[in-house]
């Protein structure tokens, strides 16, 4: 065989393949046997007919000089309450990435620990409910939007960081350790400089995701476009929702474009 020629799978790999293909087919066709799917209820003429004449009460957009400068202000709140949420998500969770990622005696292993059980907490609560939770106490407005999307970004961004830590090549911080260099300067300059595009890579992807959580955010009263959305449509006004939903999708491919593209000039 020539070395160009891949090698086929283990026979015990391709078993565990056919395996979890099998178990996920399975979970499918208990979905769908469990749930009460009425497809043929949605289908139906009567009901397609319906969903056509709800679909066309979207149509046009409003337009008016008034209402556009009060949905672009509300998507400037928006993308404001995602960029700000992301940055302090990012700072808190580097400072939580190094208890996170360390190594060691008995207090490391605490840190440890404990680092991962609160990085484990934030994340493990949705944006909606940390942004339900913080009305409460901060009132409507973007400020307990952006509190919400921080403390669960937070969470996600300080369990990748400290992923990235752990992954980084130890031989630059060895070199510098052994000469008795303090463990933050060993942290700034040997560490740091090899996952700093990594970080930065994960940091405007979940910036992408923000934007969209921003929008959803502003239906429990954390302004933005979510706001201005649930307003609308709970009033039936279906041109001036059709048009903060127009926004809504322009702000998003506009966010994802821009990331994408910063994050492939880090990668090169």
């Amino acid at each position: 065989m020539s070395e160009s020629t891949p090698l086929p799978p283990p026979p015990s790999t391709r078993r565990r393949g056919l395996l979890v293909l099998a178990t996920v087919l399975a979970l499918v066709v208990a979905s769908f046997a469990t749930l009460d799917l009425r497809w043929r209820d949605f289908l139906a003429p009567a009901e397609l007919a319906k969903l056509a004449s709800f679909g066309a009460s979207f149509f046009p957009p409003e337009a008016s000089p008034t209402f556009l400068r009060r949905t672009l202000g509300a998507a400037g709140e928006t993308l404001a309450m995602s960029l700000l949420g992301t940055v302090l998500a990012a700072l808190a969770g580097l400072c939580l990435a190094l208890p996170a990622s360390a190594r060691g005696g008995p207090m490391a292993r605490g840190l440890h620990a404990g680092a991962r059980l609160l990085l484990n907490a934030l994340r493990s609560i949705p944006e909606l409910v940390w942004a339900s939770l913080l009305l409460i106490a901060a009132g409507l407005g973007p400020f307990p939007g952006t509190l919400a999307l921080a403390l669960h970004t937070t969470g996600v961004l300080g369990r990748l960081f400290a992923e990235s830590i752990e992954n980084a090549a130890p031989g630059p911080a060895l070199a510098l350790r052994v000469r008795g260099t303090d463990r933050l300067r060993v942290f700034l300059w040997a560490t740091l400089p090899q996952v700093l595009p990594q970080l930065l890579s994960y940091s405007l992807y979940r910036w992408e995701n923000n934007i969209r959580a921003a929008a959803v955010l502003g239906v429990v009263g954390a302004g933005g476009l979510g706001q201005m959305l649930y307003f609308h449509l709970g009033l039936f006004q279906m041109h001036e929702t059709c048009t903060v939903l127009l926004a809504m999708i322009a702000l998003v491919a506009l966010v994802d474009a821009l990331s994408f593209a910063a994050r492939r000039a880090l990668n090169r």
